[in-house]
C-alpha cells in the first residue's frame, strides 16, 4: 500500500528542501555573480556579449526535451503516491530512451546548420573580434548536448520532492565552471573558446559522476533498464510533456532571445549591461524559485489526494513573501548603481533607467510564477499554454517594430514587460478557480 503522507510530513519535507536550497542557491548566487566580472575581464566587453548570445543559444538547446522532464516529474510523482516501484522504473527507463532518440538527430541537424550557416552575419559578430565562432559553437552544442540526456537525474528528483538535491548536482556544476574560468583567466588567455569549453564542459562531468551514485547506490531499485521501456509510458509522459515543452519554448522566447535581438538590433556590447542588471535584480527571482520549487511537486502530491486546504495554506505564505520582495527590490533600486561599481567597477556604465525597468519585469514574473507552480502542479496547463504561446509569438515582431520606432533599449524592456501581464492575470483567475472548485472548461484543463 502507498505511504500516507499527511499534510504536516509534506510540510516538513518541503520545509527541509526549501532550507537546503536556500543554501544551494545562495550558493550558486555567489558563483554566479564572481563568473561575471571574471569573465568579463578575461574577455572583455565585446567578447563577453558575445559568450552571453551563444548562452542564450544553448539554453534554447537545452530545453528541447519536449517537455519530458517536466512530465517525467509530474507523473512520477503521483506513481510514488501510489507506491507503483516498477511503474516508476518503466517511466525513467522510457524517458530516457525518448530524450536519446531526440537528441541524437537533433546534434546532427544542429552540427550541420552551424557548418552551413553564416553564423557571423546571424549573430551580427565580427570576424576580426572573435576568428574561430563555428568551432566555438560546434563545440557548445556537442557538450550541451551530451549533459541534455543526463541532466533528467535533475527532474528525478524532484519527482521525489527533494529539489535540494538537484540543486546541488547544478551548484557543483557552476563551481566547477567557475574554477575552471578563472584558471584561464589567471594564465592570462582571453580565449572564447576556453570559456565555452569550460561553462558546457563542467555540467556533463556532474551528472555523469551523478548517474552512478543515483542508479547503483541510492536508489537501485528505481534504475532505468532498456527492458522496462514502454512506448505507452512514453506516451502518457509525452501527452503532459509537450504542454511543458510549448511552455519552455515560448519562456525562451520570452526572456532568452532579448539576448539575441539586443545583440541584433543594437550590439553585441549592450548585452553585458543588459546580464548585469538581469543578474543583479533575479536574485529575488532566485530566491522565489527555490521557495517555489518544492511546492511544484508536493502540489501534485496534495493535489492526488484531495488536500486543497494544504494547497491554499501554501499560496497564503508566498502571498506575504511577494510583498516582503517588492520592498527589497524597491530598495535594491535605490542602491543599484552604488553596487555596480563594487560588483563590475567602472568598465560598464548602466543607465538608471534599465535598472528600473528591469527590477518592474523581474517582479512581473515572480508574481506571475506565485501562482504558476501551483497550477504546474495540478497539471491544469492549456491557460497558460495558450497565453504563453501567445505572447511569445508576438514578442519578437512588437519589440522589433518598437526598437526601429524609437531605437531605445528602455522602449525594448517595456515591450518585455507588457507582454507578460496577460498571463500573469490569468494565472491568479485560474489558480482561484481551480482550489475553489469553480473551474470548468478551459479553466480546468
Amino acid at each position: 500500500m502507498a505511504e500516507v503522507i499527511t499534510s504536516s510530513k509534506r510540510s516538513a519535507l518541503l520545509r527541509k528542501n526549501i532550507l537546503a536550497s536556500f543554501f544551494l542557491k545562495a550558493w550558486s548566487a555567489i558563483v554566479v555573480l564572481l563568473m561575471v566580472p571574471v569573465t568579463l575581464h578575461c574577455l572583455g566587453e565585446y567578447k563577453n556579449g558575445v559568450w552571453l548570445t551563444i548562452s542564450s543559444l544553448l539554453i534554447w538547446i537545452d530545453n528541447m526535451d519536449i517537455g519530458l522532464g517536466n512530465g517525467m516529474r509530474n507523473n512520477l510523482a503521483t506513481l510514488l503516491a501510489k507506491d507503483d516501484t516498477e511503474g516508476c522504473r518503466s517511466l525513467i527507463s522510457s524517458t530516457f530512451a525518448m530524450l536519446i532518440s531526440i537528441m541524437l538527430p537533433t546534434a546532427l541537424v544542429l552540427v550541420g546548420l552551424i557548418a552551413g550557416c553564416d553564423t557571423y552575419q546571424f549573430l551580427n559578430v565580427s570576424r576580426q573580434e572573435i576568428s574561430d565562432l563555428d568551432n566555438i559553437l560546434i563545440t557548445s552544442v556537442i557538450l550541451v548536448c551530451s549533459t541534455f540526456i543526463f541532466k533528467l537525474i535533475g527532474n528525478f528528483y524532484m519527482g521525489l520532492q527533494l529539489p535540494a538535491v538537484s540543486n546541488l548536482l547544478l551548484a557543483i556544476g557552476q563551481t566547477l565552471a567557475l574554477l575552471i574560468t578563472y584558471f584561464i583567466y589567471i594564465s592570462g588567455s582571453h580565449s572564447l573558446y576556453l570559456i565555452a569549453l569550460a561553462n558546457t564542459l563542467a555540467p556533463l562531468v556532474v551528472y555523469l559522476g551523478a548517474y552512478p551514485y543515483t542508479f547503483f547506490y541510492k536508489y537501485p531499485h528505481l534504475r532505468p533498464s532498456m527492458r522496462l521501456v514502454d512506448i505507452n509510458k512514453a506516451k502518457s509522459v509525452m501527452t503532459l510533456g509537450i504542454k511543458f515543452f510549448i511552455m519552455q519554448v515560448s519562456g525562451i522566447i520570452l526572456f532568452m532571445s532579448s539576448n539575441i535581438l539586443i545583440s541584433k538590433l543594437f550590439s553585441p556590447a549592450l548585452v553585458t549591461p543588459y546580464q548585469i542588471t538581469y543578474r543583479y535584480f533575479s536574485l529575488f527571482l532566485v530566491v522565489f524559485t527555490i521557495v517555489c520549487m518544492p511546492y511544484w511537486n508536493a502540489t501534485t502530491d496534495a493535489y492526488a489526494r484531495g488536500d486543497i486546504d494544504w494547497i491554499r495554506n501554501a499560496t497564503s505564505r508566498l502571498r506575504r513573501m511577494t510583498v516582503y520582495i517588492l520592498i527589497g527590490m524597491a530598495v535594491m533600486l535605490v542602491l543599484s548603481n552604488y553596487i555596480y561599481s563594487i560588483w563590475v567597477g567602472p568598465d560598464v556604465d548602466i543607465d538608471f533607467q534599465m535598472s528600473a525597468m528591469m527590477a518592474l519585469y523581474i517582479f512581473i514574473l515572480i508574481y506571475s510564477m506565485r501562482y504558476s507552480y501551483f497550477i504546474n502542479g495540478i497539471g491544469k496547463l492549456r491557460l497558460q499554454l495558450i497565453f504563453t504561446s501567445a505572447a511569445a509569438i508576438l514578442f519578437i515582431p512588437v519589440a522589433y517594430i518598437v526598437v526601429r520606432l524609437t531605437d531605445s533599449i528602455i522602449c525594448f524592456m517595456a515591450v518585455m514587460c507588457i507582454i507578460n501581464i496577460p498571463s500573469l492575470v490569468i494565472n491568479k483567475l485560474q489558480f482561484h478557480k481551480l482550489i475553489s472548485g469553480k473551474a470548468k472548461g478551459i479553466w480546468n484543463k
